[in-house]
């Protein structure tokens, strides 16, 4: 069948679709990331695609999964705060159906940044970029799912969906943070612990590709070359600067 080689992939090459199915290069994360697939669907989560082992070719095979990638801010398909609410609700539905998930015995995860727990297996990059919009919502690329915590996983989600950069206004990004907190239904206790990872959870990508550049590992070299520990490093201090403005809008 023909292979369609297919745009994005900013650290994973060689990703195409084939019929209703992509394929990707395998590693050694895979069975466990599969593993987890495959409790997803069991407990109904339809926010994920489904695994299908690996092809001749040694590649995974997963569902491909037809809509929109709004991984350009610019697009404004996630600007509307009723489909904020949407990313909101499938991010929760998500952590409550992995919470009763007994990774394999043997499971290998890649653990590229530190983790900050071990409460959930966590997607650890739920942002625009990996969400396809489409008659279903769907959250792709799980390769990096490993051990973490809920407000971990939404912080991070928060730094991309609202967005907490300097291009956006202040009172929108807060607006847009206690929206998104809203629709997760997070309880007091969570807000205050979700307002004490936003700005940590945003710099350590900054400090992961700057170790991995002087450890000249791709492609997180070729990132850093590209500017992308700067927008991370200048995001991290958009969030630090403006922390009583997110405090305020997590009040419960």
């Amino acid at each position: 069948m023909t292979e369609e080689p297919l745009p994005g992939g900013n650290t994973t090459r060689g990703v195409v679709r084939i019929g209703d199915t992509v394929r990707r290069p395998a590693g050694p994360w895979t069975p466990a990331v599969h593993a987890l697939l495959d409790h997803l669907q069991a407990v109904g989560f339809r926010g994920a695609p489904r695994a299908h082992g690996l092809d001749d070719k040694g590649r995974e095979v997963l569902d491909f999964v037809p809509g929109t990638v709004p991984h350009d801010e610019r697009s404004g398909l996630l600007d509307a705060d009723v489909r904020l609410r949407r990313v909101g609700r499938l991010i929760r539905h998500f952590h409550d159906a992995v919470a009763d998930f007994a990774p394999p015995p043997d499971a290998r995860w890649q653990r590229l940044v530190p983790t900050d727990g071990d409460e959930i297996i966590a997607h650890h990059d739920l942002a625009p970029w990996n969400l396809v919009v489409g008659d279903r919502w769907t959250f792709i690329d799980w390769d990096v799912a490993g051990p973490g915590t809920r407000m971990g996983d939404l912080a991070y989600a928060m730094h991309g969906f609202v967005p907490l950069t300097p291009g956006t206004d202040p009172e929108r990004a807060a607006h847009r943070v206690r929206v998104l907190a809203d629709a997760y239904g997070a309880s007091p206790e969570e807000r205050r612990d979700l307002l004490d990872r936003l700005e940590p959870r945003t710099r350590v990508m900054h400090d992961f590709l700057r170790d991995q550049a002087a450890l000249r590992n791709l492609p997180w070299l070729r990132h850093w070359q590209e500017g992308h520990g700067d927008v991370w490093r200048r995001d991290a201090d958009y969030i630090a600067a403006h922390e009583n403005i997110w405090r305020a809008a997590l009040r419960a």
